[in-house]
């Protein structure tokens, strides 16, 4: 895991990443991580697949999420959140 974790953070230095992102790979980057990062939403999408698309923009720095809930669901979570370049 020591090995994958810090091609992790190689990876995100050398797209641009901030350093604040370079999380461990227990941690994911959410919406509610790039919030507290004041991350701002920035758009929002409607995928025919379901679920919501969100575009949160901080400075030049963008990213796409996708967040996705069942009626049984006590939330909305996110499923994924990748940069945009």
């Amino acid at each position: 895991m020591k090995i994958r974790s810090s091609i992790c953070v190689v990876w995100l230095f050398a797209f641009g990443a901030a350093p604040s992102l370079a999380q461990t790979s227990a941690e994911k980057v959410t919406v509610s991580s790039l919030l507290a990062q004041d991350y701002a939403i920035a758009g929002t999408s409607a995928p025919a697949s379901g679920g919501a698309g969100l575009f949160l923009r901080k400075g030049p720095k963008l990213y796409f999420c996708f967040v996705s809930e069942t009626r049984q669901s006590a939330t909305v979570a996110t499923e994924y959140c990748k940069p945009v370049e």
